[in-house]
């Protein structure tokens, strides 16, 4: 969350990769700091952020995270089995404070954060991989469903226009039976790589509610982060000193 270091999903806030020209003015780094977000936020960002041209205003999740998301040791068995765990230390907020981030404008070498109000419960399940999470959202305009669905299908970003090797060609997978996502059908879909939404329906309270899943392990960890490496190389903030060094070194 430090003002000059770029906190990336390549498909949604690309251009805060800019931040990192400022690092190297201010800190004097020869290298720089990229990093990928929460295991959790990557789900709920790529989602709001396929329905940003409605301009989201309130978000109400609820997760229900896998057990690899726990990391080794972990969650003791006899607590896990047959069990939900109603807390993660330090999830909610996370949750909360890094989607505004990623959704915010980039404006005179800082991250303007979004203005949309999130409020997040997390939970602990036996499930092994894929993290599920049931949100209610209140959009400023008034799209109907057919609109919502749209937006989700049609969401793509720089990774898919650049034809990155870990980019899923859709980044976003719409489901329209009633009884997914589901971890156990859909995570590793995609190279686990797509978020999986579905039941898009009317919320009484803010509005559309609907259910997303994603691979916890994959694009909430290590897939995004090589993903963002890809992006980087692709635009050429990183490598090129290398290069430099080994033509030198050719030289001699």
């Amino acid at each position: 969350m430090n003002p000059c270091v770029p906190l990336v999903i390549p498909e949604v806030n690309a251009e805060h990769l800019e931040l990192a020209h400022r690092q190297r003015q201010e800190k004097g780094w020869r290298g720089g700091l990229v990093t990928n977000p929460n295991c959790a936020t990557v789900g709920l960002a790529m989602a709001l952020g396929a329905l940003r041209p409605f301009v989201p205003r309130r978000v109400v999740v609820t997760t229900f995270q896998a057990l690899s998301g726990a990391g080794y040791p972990g969650v003791a068995s006899l607590d896990a089995a047959a069990n939900v765990i109603p807390f993660i230390q330090g999830e909610e907020e996370k949750l909360e404070t890094e989607t505004q981030k990623i959704l915010g404008t980039l404006e005179g070498g800082a991250v303007r954060a979004h203005g949309v109000t999130i409020s997040a419960q997390t939970t602990r399940v036996p499930v092994l991989d894929g993290h599920t999470e049931a949100v209610s959202v209140e959009l400023s305009e008034t799209p109907t469903r057919e609109e919502l669905l749209e937006a989700f299908a049609r969401f793509s970003g720089e990774p898919q226009s650049l034809g990155l090797p870990s980019a899923p060609r859709r980044p976003i997978v719409v489901h329209e039976r009633a009884d997914r996502p589901q971890p156990r059908l859909d995570v590793e879909s995609h190279g686990g790589m797509a978020v999986h939404v579905g039941r898009v329906r009317p919320c009484p309270v803010l509005g559309w509610k609907f259910v997303l899943l994603s691979h916890n392990m994959v694009r909430g960890a290590a897939g995004a982060a090589l993903l963002n490496a890809e992006l980087l190389v692709a635009r050429g903030l990183v490598g090129r000193a290398r290069e430099r060094k080994f033509a030198a070194a050719g030289r001699h």
